[in-house]
């Protein structure tokens, strides 16, 4: 077995790893998001983004193992840190730097390996994004575009920790994570061929709630409907507030129809929250939903203006059979 070597930079690059504070934190959706989805689109076991502290990695997401780190001497994702291109290892037992490697002689069993660095706004490489199977395995050319697009995402997550892109009192992303990341996400569905919907949501009656019960019942109001959407909607969803009482999921590998029918178990779901709830409210929604159209929506402004669109036909129905 073969301990990588450290990075030239290696002191300002754990200078850097620190500044982040991320070290240590718990899971995190805005992370577990994208190994999610990683995992799926590639059909593996494993995938992670590892963070190589001093003497270990760390993962800060990780799906398909039990552990949260392992030593930095062992790590496959300590090599790669030391090139500019991800690191490709189709089958361990035919590497020498791998093939007695406590990690593929036990568990976890790596036999295929890539891993795409992580870097930093100087440029500094302090972890990866990468994909583990248990199986030798070889990789396309687009494999590697499409991991490395799922990397840049990670890379503008960690830069957006300091933009505060999450929406404080639901925990949900906000308005500029959408904008942010949901753009990216739109052209992975563009090059996977697969369908997603923006879905826009407008609680009714808000203003009563704030005026009626004051403004804490409205904050819980949103809070208790945020809530509802995460029970509901699957874990590699976009969950967001966009403001107020606004809120927007974005629905990968979803047509239309089949968001219709997500709605119908929200609404049963919302309905028997109202019943058992006693707080003296009842929680409303209308909702639009907007297909993605590769050809009409260039933009993710585009995508979330035609479901908004569609939440005020929604919201006027409502108003009218009212």
């Amino acid at each position: 077995m073969q301990a990588a070597l450290f990075p030239a930079n290696e002191e300002i690059r754990l200078e850097r790893l620190c500044n982040l504070n991320i070290l240590d934190t718990p899971a995190s959706e805005r992370f577990d998001r994208i190994t999610r989805i990683a995992q799926r689109v590639f059909s593996v076991p494993i995938a992670l983004v590892s963070l190589i502290d001093h003497n270990r990695q760390w993962f800060k997401s990780v799906q398909g193992l039990s552990v949260r780190e392992t030593a930095r001497e062992i790590s496959f994702c300590g090599h790669a840190l030391l090139q500019d291109l991800p690191l490709i290892i189709p089958d361990a037992l035919n590497d020498q730097r791998f093939f007695d490697n406590p990690l593929v002689t036990h568990e976890p069993h790596i036999r295929s390996y890539v891993g795409c660095p992580l870097r930093v706004a100087d440029g500094s490489k302090i972890g990866t994004l990468c994909i583990i199977d248990r199986v030798p395995r070889a990789y396309s050319g687009e494999d590697l575009s499409l991991l490395r697009d799922l990397a840049d995402i990670v890379e503008q997550e960690l830069a957006s920790i300091e933009l505060a892109t999450i929406d404080e009192l639901t925990q949900l992303t906000n308005r500029r994570g959408v904008l942010t990341h949901g753009g990216h996400e739109l052209e992975l569905c563009k090059r996977l061929n697969i369908p997603a919907t923006a879905l826009f949501f407008d609680l009714n009656h808000f203003k009563q709630i704030n005026d009626q019960f004051g403004h804490a019942a409205g904050d819980q109001a949103l809070k208790i409907f945020a809530n509802l959407l995460n029970q509901t909607f699957r874990d590699c969803d976009l969950v967001a507030r966009l403001s107020g009482d606004e809120f927007l999921v974005l629905a990968i590998d979803c047509h239309v129809d089949n968001a219709r029918r997500i709605i119908d178990s929200l609404s049963h779901t919302v309905a028997q929250h109202n019943r058992i709830s006693g707080e003296g409210y009842a929680i409303e929604f209308s909702v639009g939903l907007a297909g993605y159209d590769e050809v009409k929506h260039h933009t993710i402004h585009q995508l979330i203006a035609d479901a908004d669109h569609m939440m005020y036909q929604h919201k006027r129905q409502r108003l009218t059979a009212h």
